[in-house]
């Protein structure tokens, strides 16, 4: 598991699309449905996430080494780095939590479609054959074009949003491009996620976290890029109340 990987034909690479659109469907909604509650049902719901993630990622170290101390060392840092994203989410303000979702998405999205179409110089091969450095500034773009479009949106002068998403900052060149420098800035936290998630992997020898969202593999596989985001987002966000 330490060399780069043969391409994988487009065909094949496509064959489980439908299911991954249904999938992402379902999370889509669930997750939807839990922030439209909000309170103790969103709590829940980051809740049970998080623990998810942690069985899968407590497996990954099993596998990844026998030594013992350091399966420890790694538990402990992993419960304080999911467990310290998840208490993030649950207690962010409504427009924070959207900001890290969007991040995410744009980011995965930007660097699915514009590493593929660009192609291009790999970033570390032997972690993440697939991540290339043009797929990288996709993410970055798209992940600060929606940084942007989400604080023009959470203007509080866009009434329609209601007062859960008031922001309340002038919408200058300064703020905005304060705005795409921060979604670039995560972008890049989100695709260091997703490589030390994939570097577990490796050394795992597993392709999945685990198998449990059908044509996505695990919880961890889904949410590896948010956890760095979100505990960013957080820090940010008390230092500028502070």
């Amino acid at each position: 598991m330490t060399g780069e990987s043969e391409p994988v034909p487009l065909k094949t690479r496509s064959a489980d699309l439908p299911v991954r659109l249904a999938s992402a469907v379902v999370m889509l909604a669930v997750a939807g449905a839990a922030f439209w509650q909000g309170g103790r049902v969103f709590d829940l719901f980051v809740g049970i996430v998080a623990l998810v993630c942690f069985a899968e990622f407590v497996v990954l170290v099993s596998r990844a080494t026998a030594n013992v101390p350091y399966r420890l060392a790694a538990l402990i840092a992993g419960a304080l780095y999911i467990g310290l994203a998840a208490g993030i989410l649950a207690g962010a303000a409504d427009f924070l939590i959207v900001l890290v979702l969007g991040v995410t998405i744009f980011t995965d999205t930007g660097a699915y479609f514009i590493g593929r179409a660009i192609g291009g110089p790999k970033i570390a091969p032997r972690v993440s054959p697939s991540k290339t450095w043009a797929g990288l500034l996709g993410g970055m773009a798209a992940s600060a074009l929606w940084v942007v479009l989400w604080v023009v949106a959470i203007d509080s002068s866009v009434s329609w949003l209601g007062p859960r998403f008031e922001l309340g900052l002038a919408l200058d060149a300064q703020n905005l491009g304060g705005a795409a420098l921060l979604g670039a800035g995560l972008a890049v936290l989100a695709q260091a996620g997703d490589f030390f998630e994939s570097w577990l992997k490796r050394r795992a020898g597993v392709k999945d976290s685990s198998h449990l969202i059908p044509g996505h593999g695990g919880v961890f596989d889904r949410i590896d890029g948010l956890l760095p985001v979100a505990i960013a987002v957080g820090v940010l966000a008390a230092s500028v109340v502070n």
